[in-house]
């Protein structure tokens, strides 16, 4: 169990320095809009646990347009991003846009963050499971944050590697909706 323990913190650490590298040399990410390598199925198959340790199935936003983002707490760029998610949550989740981020890190870490910024929609916890996920999601560097748009058929429509704009997010999203 310490082994395994030891290979998800060792996998999570080189995901932040991928994500801060990709994060440092690309200022402005452009959307893939041919996301070949996205297992949709497989991320629409996916369960992590949440916050208070209960399975949740990606499955169940089905039919909404799912922004999956996967970041850190100590990841600088996903801190930065996150409150233009909540922003975009808020305004736009009456119309069925619905973020979803899954967190690597130790739950207590992500709980104490979400606590302090006040993240208002659903944060799940990886730790294998989730970075097998990322992955899925089509994350070929690894690195955080990375964010996934799927439609809401469940198709991906756009991936960011680094720190996605809020605007253009937003301009991606709403015709979607």
């Amino acid at each position: 169990m310490k082994r395994h323990h030891a290979l998800v913190i060792v996998t999570v650490a080189i995901a932040g320095v991928a994500g801060l590298i990709a994060y440092q040399a690309v200022d402005n990410p452009e959307p893939v809009q041919a996301v070949e390598a996205v297992h949709a199925a497989a991320v629409m198959e996916a369960a992590l646990p949440d916050l208070a340790g209960s399975s949740q199935a990606l499955s169940q936003w089905q039919g909404k347009v799912l922004v999956l983002n996967f970041w850190a707490p100590w990841c600088p760029p996903c801190r930065e991003e996150i409150p233009g998610f909540m922003r975009l949550q808020e305004k736009y989740g009456g119309r069925g846009l619905q973020f979803v981020g899954v967190a690597l890190d130790e739950p207590d870490k992500v709980s104490a963050y979400v606590d302090e910024t006040g993240i208002d929609y659903p944060i799940l916890l990886g730790g294998a499971e989730a970075v097998q996920l990322n992955q899925a999601a089509g994350n070929r560097l690894g690195g955080l944050p990375y964010t996934l748009v799927l439609d809401r058929q469940g198709r991906p429509v756009a991936t960011y590697t680094g720190a996605v704009a809020e605007q253009e997010l937003e301009a991606l999203v709403t015709p979607l909706l």
